[in-house]
């Protein structure tokens, strides 16, 4: 796959999420944010990428910290446009174009896990290490979907 089809554009590129994108204004913590309970799931071994070595987006970082500047330009917009008194659905639009672009490096991260982490856990032919990374996946995907 290609570096655009590993972290497609997605909403960035959408004239309605243009004008979020980019802005300067200042965001001190997040908006709306997940309740602290779901924040972090907390792992056995934080850190461990298991028996297998690195992430797996580890080829791919560059364009998943290029995709999340942009969404943290379109989250600074969201910001600017509530300090200034925007129309409320330009604004719910602003949130969900910056939702989808989200969803969209989720969905990358997951593809990676899954032919990377996996992968090579099922090929490694430890069993529990599969098991283990199955249930990490399908975990992820359980709060993805919340």
């Amino acid at each position: 796959m290609t570096e655009d089809e590993k972290v497609p554009e997605g909403d960035a590129t959408d004239p309605a999420a243009g004008a979020a994108g980019g802005s300067a204004g200042g965001a001190d913590g997040a908006a709306g944010g997940a309740d602290s309970s779901e924040a972090a799931v907390p792992s056995a071994h934080p850190g461990d990428h298991g028996t297998h070595g690195d992430p797996g987006y580890l080829g791919q970082k560059s364009p998943y910290l290029r995709r999340l500047k942009l969404i943290e330009g379109q989250v600074r917009g969201v910001h600017r446009m509530v300090e200034e008194d925007t129309y409320c659905i330009d604004v719910l639009t602003q949130i969900s174009a910056v939702t989808k672009a989200l969803e969209s490096v989720a969905l990358g991260l997951v593809d990676d896990h899954i032919h990377h982490c996996v992968h090579d856990a099922a090929h490694s032919g430890d069993t529990e290490e599969l098991d283990r990374k199955m249930d990490e996946i399908m975990g992820a995907v359980k709060r993805l979907m919340k």
